[in-house]
């Protein structure tokens, strides 16, 4: 009944690295995308973008923390918990501590110069960034002055949930161990996670906007640790998986409904229904349980559809898994100053769109090339070592 420890899922390792490259996608929207806001702006942007990017918006990081979370439960038994402990603080905090100091850097170096904030060159303006007493644009600051993590939240949440679930591991254990737990049905268990998230959907979304910056993020926290906790479950429940697999073009239908609902409302489709969202708790309930159907639809799709075509292995994926931390850490960089550069050239949107995803594409593999080749670069950004 339970996933057995020794055996690898290549289609969890392929749907993290299609996440990504989904990710990479999406931040080059961001640049084009109409009314919002981003480190730099193309001159062309387009409203209808919003509809397209919609489309990921609601659970592409929820999906990366759910298959984050069943990648550590399918390896947990193999390691104790100061070793997990231990792997996860190397490949997450000290690429989240580099990746802050340098890799992030030219972010916001670049976004002050699209907005005219700063006229001193890179160096000077880096050794500001790392100066947590710096003057340099106060009205930016934080707790640590310019210092900043940017697209790199998702490591230091990941850290703290993959903490927190190692140290109840052993109630978890126990948990999955139980025999009305093991032949629980996968209905009962998605209905019980809809509730918890509607509930939290209630109770917190309102009240706590998104941040991301880890102290006062507490509704995404509430939500992302909820499908972490439920991700690191469902790894151990082979007839869940299963019951995915096979019901996966009845989760895609039902994504697309949501999807649809989503753009419709949108686009004032329902109009009398959403002017009593902030007062009716039953019209926020109706539109919370849409949208956490919809997330978890198109995530249990993803995860059917991978496990029925993708649970095999290849070289490419091979190297993937390798190099996807390190072009996770370069990726928006890359976009970011890529598009600083060419802005001036006016290029037409499409051939921009080229050069971004290409410069992008071709920065990441350099950069891993260069990472892999030395133990330094492979402990900062997260690679395991080789003798």
């Amino acid at each position: 009944m339970t996933q057995p420890s020794g055996d690898r899922r290549y289609d969890i390792d392929w749907l993290r690295n299609l996440a990504f490259f989904v990710l990479i996608f999406y931040h080059i929207g961001m640049y084009y995308v109409s009314d919002w806001g981003w480190h730099i702006k193309s001159e062309h942007t387009f409203r209808w973008l919003q509809e397209v990017m919609i489309l990921t918006n609601t659970w592409r990081m929820s999906l990366l923390f759910f298959i984050s979370a069943m990648a550590l439960s399918l390896i947990v038994k193999r390691y104790s918990i100061a070793s997990l402990l231990n792997l996860r603080t190397n490949r997450l905090l000290v690429p989240l501590i580099f990746g802050m100091f340098v890799i992030v850097a030219p972010q916001v170096y670049v976004e002050a110069r699209s907005q005219n904030l700063i006229p001193i060159g890179f160096l000077s303006f880096w050794l500001e960034y790392i100066n947590p007493n710096t003057k340099l644009l106060e009205e930016h600051h934080s707790i640590i002055g310019l210092l900043t993590w940017n697209h790199l939240w998702f490591l230091p949440y990941l850290w703290v949930y993959s903490l927190i679930v190692l140290m109840i591991r052993p109630f978890l254990t126990k948990l999955i161990g139980n025999k009305t737990f093991q032949q629980s049905h996968f209905s009962v268990a998605f209905i019980c996670i809809v509730l918890s998230l509607l509930l939290i959907y209630l109770t917190l979304r309102l009240a706590y906007p998104t941040t991301h910056d880890l102290i006062s993020d507490w509704y995404n926290h509430a939500k992302y640790f909820v499908i972490f906790v439920f991700g690191y479950l469902f790894a151990q429940q082979i007839h869940w998986w299963n019951t995915v697999i096979s019901a996966r073009r009845w989760f895609l239908a039902l994504a697309l409904l949501g999807y649809i609902f989503i753009v419709t409302d949108r686009n004032e489709g329902f109009t009398w229904l959403a002017q009593q969202y902030e007062s009716s708790l039953l019209v926020r309930a109706i539109y919370g349980t849409i949208f956490i159907v919809n997330l978890w639809s198109w995530i249990f799709c993803l995860v059917g559809y991978a496990g029925r075509y993708l649970n095999r292995q290849n070289a490419a994926i091979s190297y993937a898994n390798n190099a996807v931390l390190p072009w996770y850490m370069f990726h928006q960089t890359l976009i970011v100053v890529i598009a600083w550069y060419a802005k001036p050239f006016n290029i037409p949107p499409f051939l921009e769109l080229l050069v971004l995803l290409g410069g992008t594409v071709v920065g990441g593999l350099i950069g891993y090339e260069l990472v892999k080749r030395t133990w330094l670069t492979r402990w900062l950004f997260g690679l395991k070592h080789y003798r």
